[in-house]
């Protein structure tokens, strides 16, 4: 049985001009054209030729010697070389490009992003690119360990759980959401430290440093805040996880720790209702 969006081994059961048509010996009778540019040179009737199967631009199937950058069940990051109001096309190493629908895009995007997506079958028959249901393809056997500094990349927000990362563009991965990601986009590779592996294997990331590092950067940004507000905040560190989010892109935990920092320093003062500059 011929597949499309597959890599198989046909057989050569009839030449013509512009190439040979292949076929599955289970099943003679479907043919697949391999054109003449893409036949490997003295290639006869009863020789197997491994191919991948798509459809050209005009719909129709056909099969290249090409290796293609993402297979059916693989996942991959393909590069954005158009967008329309119908969809994006992606660069996957063919004559054609990977056609990416709107419905299946999770965020906006643009020319030469690189994106992680997946391939499936459309409605009517036809290859397509989807940057949804990513998780189901992603492994959990990766072989970081808690502070261990790797490389993913960005391909999904889920309002309620953080930000999902691919590690290694193949590991499931996510950073949890009481960390600012106001400044990531869909496709953006990022370097984090593991902050824990789950027993099923996800990985727990972070952006920011170790504790005692990340405090003198997290006090900075404070000091540098209350300056914008003429050295008074108009709430203290008992505000609530949401507003310390939005005004000072920090958790609740990290905030507080900075402001301890401040305050034994003589830098800052505590009031019921504000912190002042010392």
């Amino acid at each position: 049985m011929i597949r499309l969006g597959e890599s198989q081994i046909l057989t050569v059961v009839k030449r013509v001009e512009f190439g040979v048509y292949l076929a599955d010996s289970s099943r003679p009778e479907t043919k697949v054209l391999l054109p003449i540019k893409q036949v490997p040179e003295g290639t006869g009737i009863g020789d197997e030729v491994s191919v991948f199967v798509y459809k050209d631009s005009k719909d129709r199937i056909i099969s290249t010697t090409q290796e293609p950058k993402l297979k059916m069940g693989e996942l991959a990051a393909l590069t954005v070389v158009s967008v329309q109001k119908i969809g994006a096309f992606l660069d996957w190493g063919l004559e054609k490009d990977l056609f990416l629908p709107f419905k299946e895009q999770v965020g906006k995007i643009q020319v030469g992003d690189e994106i992680l997506v997946r391939l499936y079958i459309d409605k009517s028959k036809r290859l397509c690119a989807s940057m949804k249901d990513l998780y189901e393809l992603l492994r959990m056997d990766s072989p970081h360990q808690k502070g261990d500094m790797v490389r993913g990349r960005v391909y999904e927000f889920g309002n309620d759980f953080g930000t999902f990362v691919a590690v290694d563009d193949k590991y499931s991965a996510m950073i949890p959401r009481h960390e600012d990601h106001s400044f990531l986009r869909i496709g953006d590779c990022i370097e984090a430290r593991v902050t824990d592996v789950k027993p099923d294997g996800k990985l727990d990331l972070t952006l920011r440093e170790k504790a005692y590092m990340q405090m003198d950067k997290d006090a900075q940004q404070i000091l540098q805040v209350l300056e914008e507000y003429d050295g008074v905040l108009p709430f203290n560190d008992k505000a609530s996880p949401e507003v310390i989010m939005r005004e000072m892109k920090m958790s609740k935990n990290a905030f507080k720790r900075a402001v301890g920092r401040l305050y034994k320093e003589h830098k800052v003062e505590i009031t019921d209702k504000n912190i002042r500059k010392v």
